[in-house]
């Protein structure tokens, strides 16, 4: 179980380092405090707008 743990380490690392560059994103270009609060939340599903922005430009849809 330990191996698994060290092995998928750096996959943390990169989804928390895509988080807070996500949040920074979405927070600066929000245009109030709400749109603020809904950027940090997209920015916890970030990987999920990744994966459907790929799908849609290899016409997977």
């Amino acid at each position: 179980m330990k191996e698994k743990i060290k092995q998928n380490a750096p996959n943390g690392a990169v989804y928390g380092l895509g988080m807070i560059g996500a949040a920074v994103y979405y927070i600066s270009t929000a245009t109030g405090f709400w749109m603020g609060v809904v950027g940090f939340l997209k920015a916890l599903v970030w990987p999920a707008f990744l994966v459907y922005e790929i799908l849609k430009a290899v016409h997977a849809g």
